[in-house]
């Protein structure tokens, strides 16, 4: 079973930046695919981006082009780049395990979750 943490969060401006990591333990992530998702207050979590084990990259529509997902296999570590923020990226960040070595988007096919870090987007 794979460990997540998630940490990054906190509170930016809105046009700032913020770089969200998962670290990793248990096992290994390096034939893991990786995922990121969000939640914000009174919606469904959504996914956000992953990566594969081959670090091939998925985005939603909403992020491409201002957040940018990376993996360091020999930190067992993900993390999120997220530039250009906007009010409407406020939300819990999640870092999601899979061991289906690609990238899916659904949330079902992800075993290992993080407990969430907060970001916050202000005007």
């Amino acid at each position: 079973q794979v460990q997540l943490v998630e940490s990054g969060g906190g509170l930016v401006q809105a046009g700032g930046s913020l770089r969200l990591s998962c670290v990793a333990s248990g096992r290994a992530i390096n034939t893991y695919a990786m995922g990121w998702f969000r939640q914000a207050p009174g919606k469904e979590r959504e996914f956000v981006a992953g990566i594969s084990w081959r670090s091939n990259t998925n985005y939603a529509d909403s992020v491409k082009g201002r957040f940018t997902v990376s993996r360091d296999n020999a930190k067992n570590t993900v993390y999120l780049q997220m530039n250009s923020l906007e009010p409407e990226d406020t939300a819990v960040y999640y870092c999601a395990a899979s061991p289906r070595g690609e990238v899916p988007t659904a949330e079902a096919m992800y075993r290992s979750w993080g407990q969430g870090t907060q970001a916050t987007v202000s005007l």
